[in-house]
């Protein structure tokens, strides 16, 4: 098991938000959290990231617990975060983005390497390479994020819902990107509004209600649910 989330508590201040979740990720997978608005999805990602603290029960990684570790101390066991806020460097150019992506490596012949690979398959940004990140599109900042999650060479990348504000046909793209890494045999950890869009994608997926898991499944199975498809999926 790569991923291994354990009775996990957590929240805001004096707010609970996470009442005890347990679910857990196989190498080589998929894996979507889908819900509304306000259940916990995004907070879910970063406490297992160590941006939000845990208050009780465990997150393991290849079967060594990384609960109570920081965001700086989680990376470096080659996990990648891409948050909902398109978290990029605006001042840098987009090459200085995808440098800044590798800040824990040293091998400064590889991270080139990888910099042009990246350009290679990702030419949406290759084109805007030496240009501020600012002046990215939503969609540009969002391919950009991945690829700057790519340059630490993760087994596993978090994403925070990949999918807001952004055009269907940017929605599809991004998503064949998620298919295409997870192809080449890196973990996803997906989280997303887009329900059916993250289904569509996912070996398995977690329904969360009010910080608790309601239902679980495989993607193709719940795409079916009566329950899924009349409330997220907007079908009657």
């Amino acid at each position: 098991m790569l991923l291994e989330v354990d009775s996990l508590v957590s929240g805001y201040g004096v707010i609970e938000v996470l009442h005890g979740i347990t679910m857990h990720v196989e190498k080589g997978e998929v894996v979507a959290i889908i819900g509304p608005n306000g259940a916990g999805k995004s907070t879910l990602l970063k406490t297992i990231y160590g941006l939000i603290p845990t208050r009780s029960g465990i997150t393991r990684f290849n079967g060594e617990p990384i609960t109570g570790l920081k965001s700086q101390e989680i990376v470096k066991r080659r996990i990648a975060l891409v948050p909902q806020e398109r978290s990029v460097f605006p001042s840098l150019t987009v090459e200085e983005n995808l440098e800044m992506g590798a800040f824990i490596r040293n091998d400064k012949g590889e991270i080139k390497k990888d910099i042009e690979r990246i350009f290679k398959r990702f030419p949406i940004i290759e084109r805007r390479r030496k240009n501020p990140a600012l002046l990215l599109s939503g969609g540009e900042r969002q391919v950009l994020g991945i690829a700057r999650a790519l340059m630490l060479r993760p087994e596993m990348i978090l994403l925070d819902e990949p999918s807001t504000g952004l055009a269907p046909k940017v929605v599809r793209e991004v998503f064949n990107i998620v298919q295409e890494l997870n192809g080449e045999g890196t973990s996803v950890l997906l989280v997303e509004q887009n329900a059916r869009m993250a289904l569509s994608v996912a070996d398995r997926a977690y329904v969360l209600e009010a910080g608790r898991i309601h239902l679980e499944g495989r993607g193709s199975e719940l795409m079916h649910d009566d329950r899924v498809r009349k409330i997220y999926l907007g079908e009657q």
